[in-house]
């Protein structure tokens, strides 16, 4: 073989190894678990809104499905923590023949990544005595931290406490 040959086959083996890398390299790229991009505030703001929905269908199952199954709830108006699906539902039970409709007045959204976000602030929550039909409006302060879990998002923790300075 001369060294002419010798000279035009390394070359020949140096772009084949060159393209192969970099066949390789975008396989590899590509192949890869993809990230889900970050929501955007006003999609975490309307799962605020799903909650609230789920409040005026007075199940408290169908309210208790926006909570993962390990969520912890302080609930506005009973001193119990609840922190499984039955003592969420049970909370509900009570609280849902009040008939509540949430009103957001101050909400402060931080989005922490693709499948986490924090939406905190300050709502009005009328509730309706189911003997007399009379409204009164509860100041309450909220806290609600959502996971994306399996696809769907979920609140983990939930506080909720009426305003102290009332």
């Amino acid at each position: 073989m001369t060294r002419r040959s010798m000279s035009k086959r390394a070359a020949v083996v140096t772009v084949t190894t060159v393209l192969a890398l970099g066949t390789l390299g975008t396989v590899a790229a590509t192949a890869g678990p993809q990230k889900d991009a970050k929501p955007s505030k006003k999609q975490i703001a309307a799962l605020f809104d799903g909650w609230n929905a789920a409040l005026q269908t007075g199940d408290p199952k169908k309210v208790a499905n926006r909570y993962a199954p390990d969520a912890v709830l302080l609930p506005t108006v009973s001193n119990e923590i609840r922190t499984d699906r039955a003592e969420i539902v049970d909370y509900f039970e009570h609280f849902l023949p009040n008939k509540p409709v949430a009103k957001k007045v101050e909400t402060y959204i931080n989005v922490l990544d693709s499948n986490s976000a924090i939406d905190a602030g300050a709502y009005d929550i009328t509730l309706t005595d189911p003997k007399t039909g009379k409204k009164r409006v509860v100041e309450a302060r909220y806290t609600y931290e959502y996971e994306k879990r399996d696809g769907k998002w979920l609140i983990v923790n939930h506080h909720s406490s009426v305003m102290p300075e009332g």
